[in-house]
């Protein structure tokens, strides 16, 4: 039975009269899941980080077994760096691919090499883009998509430059950084206008690292560029656009949502009531099941618990802009059955 059958509208318009702010049948569920497509369509991480048909065929029977409102479409969050010529790679056929090697940037003659992007021939962005157009083919007209443009400029500059030479960087070169982070700006510019125009109903993209900085340097360092990606996004596609920050984000929650992003993934770590409070109401969140803990590690019977705590919590807050979700990655290892339980809550 589809969800047209339930509810009289599909699982994409659910999603996006969510996002909207507008009166749906009942609370749409989008987990963030990734390489947990692999691992039950029983192939390996490299083949489904390298291959667009293997991706896509992932995400299809990952959809037809669960019946997610929304899908992702993502391999790793290196696509962009391997673009902008980063050595990228996997130590073996289950382990997702990270970068390998010496940093690519560490001067500035390495910034003013990296060339311009072009999506349509870059390292993998080819693939990720046929990925995505296979799913739109198979999935479009009822299943919201998310794609995933991988990283903003900050979080996208520290795998090119590596985590603490970008620390450094910050205290002893913040004109570098700011540099590199506006080639990044460039990149991920293109890439979400390419995702959107092969299909996509949003765009996503992580800023991790930024928030392992101090709330004092994410707003002079981090906050800014993400306000531009998003606006300029928003601008060239007329898609939303969402900001995930993994961990505990509640310090800087309110500078996250000044960002201009329409959705906020938030992790297990904030707490959904106070999201609720200091989000405001225009903004979408996304989340926040803990992946591990709850997904991964408890029964059914926790699952659907978690999942109606997290109901009653934005019911009572009165928000209307919320999509239940895991508030990361899902773990490999999560077991079919809690995925079972927690869609199954929302769909009553």
């Amino acid at each position: 039975m589809t969800d047209r059958d339930k509810t009289g509208i599909t699982s994409r318009e659910i999603v996006a009269r969510a996002l909207s702010g507008l009166e749906t049948p009942r609370v749409p569920a989008g987990p963030l899941a990734v390489h947990i497509c692999a691992r039950l369509a029983g192939v390996t991480l490299r083949r489904y980080t390298s291959d667009a048909r293997t991706l896509a065929e992932c995400v299809i029977r990952y959809h037809e077994r669960f019946r997610p409102d929304a899908v992702w479409v993502s391999a790793d969050t290196w696509v962009s760096a391997q673009a902008m010529g980063a050595t990228v790679g996997s130590t073996g056929e289950d382990q997702p691919f990270g970068g390998i090697g010496e940093p690519l940037v560490r001067t500035v003659a390495d910034i003013e090499r990296i060339p311009p992007p072009n999506p349509m021939s870059q390292g993998r962005y080819p693939m990720m883009l046929d990925a995505l157009q296979r799913v739109v083919a198979a999935l479009g007209r009822d299943v919201f998509i998310v794609a995933c443009f991988d990283q903003y400029p900050f979080s996208l500059a520290a795998a090119l430059m590596g985590i603490n030479e970008i620390m450094l960087k910050l205290v002893d070169d913040p004109p570098f950084v700011e540099a590199l982070m506006e080639r990044c700006m460039e990149y991920g510019l293109a890439y979400g206008r390419a995702l959107a125009n092969a299909g996509a109903d949003s765009l996503s993209g992580g800023d991790s690292p930024a928030g392992l900085v101090g709330p004092r340097l994410y707003r002079e360092v981090a906050l800014p560029f993400e306000k531009r990606l998003i606006a300029d996004l928003k601008s060239a596609t007329g898609k939303p656009v969402s900001l995930h920050i993994c961990g505990d984000g509640t310090p800087i929650l309110a500078d996250m949502a000044s960002s201009g992003a329409d959705v906020l993934e938030i992790d297990h770590k904030v707490d959904l009531s106070l999201a609720c409070k200091v989000v405001p109401p225009q903004t979408a969140l996304w989340g926040n099941l803990d992946p591990v803990a709850v997904l991964a590690q408890g029964n059914a019977a926790q699952v659907r618990r978690a999942v109606r705590e997290a109901l009653e919590t934005v019911k009572a807050h009165g928000r209307r802009r919320f999509v239940l979700s895991s508030g990361c990655t899902l773990a490999v290892e999560t077991p079919p059955e809690n995925l079972e339980a927690m869609l199954r809550v929302c769909r009553g």
